[in-house]
């Protein structure tokens, strides 16, 4: 039996190569990560939304078999935030009240991310098409892009204080990324094996 290792939320997961099951499956019954939920099953409600190598995917739609390499990268929402400080898109969600039933927000949150990940300032069109393939019963969308844009101007507020020397409150947009943290700990296990 071969495996594959994927860094989920920045720690080392080691998976069967085999494995057909969805990744949505994988990482809601064997890691608990609850925060993809489960909604139409064929990829089209955008609930089951991870981000996959810095691109939102439907996580019920990937098969864990097809991952194509080790060192697959993914972020659920539980990996996003940084201890007990949300991370500045989770914190415009709230403030903007674009946080209603909550079903779609992990999912509109992680599409946000891998949005402004790629794009720190986003027309509004970028922002629609970003999260076109999300979908949300409740709030009408506009608090959502209202949260996003306001969101980005957080992202490049904290940017430009973590360019000035010595800040004092660190943001959990600027801790190190999932993949950092994976990287980070192999090369910690490597230099303390003994030669």
């Amino acid at each position: 039996m071969t495996s594959k290792t994927l860094c989920i939320n920045g720690s080392d997961v080691i998976i069967r190569s085999d494995d057909r099951r969805s990744l949505l499956d994988f990482l809601r019954d064997d890691l608990r990560l609850t925060g993809a939920k489960r909604g139409c099953d064929i990829g089209a409600c955008g609930s089951c939304t991870v981000i996959l190598d810095g691109k939102a995917v439907r996580s019920c739609r990937i098969s864990l078999h097809d991952l194509s390499a080790n060192h697959t990268t993914i972020v659920t929402i539980e990996g996003l935030s940084n201890g007990k400080t949300l991370h500045p898109i989770q914190q415009a969600f709230i403030d903007h009240g674009a946080i209603q039933c909550g079903f779609c927000t992990p999912g509109m949150v992680l599409s946000a991310k891998a949005l402004l990940d790629r794009n720190a300032s986003p027309t509004r069109d970028e922002i629609c098409r970003a999260i076109s393939p999300n979908l949300c019963r409740c709030t009408g969308y506009q608090q959502i892009i209202e949260a996003i844009e306001d969101a980005a101007q957080r992202l490049q507020t904290s940017a430009k204080q973590s360019a000035r020397p010595a800040s004092d409150s660190p943001l959990a947009a600027n801790a190190p990324s999932p993949s950092a943290r994976c990287r980070d700990a192999r090369s910690r296990k490597k230099d303390s094996k003994p030669h």
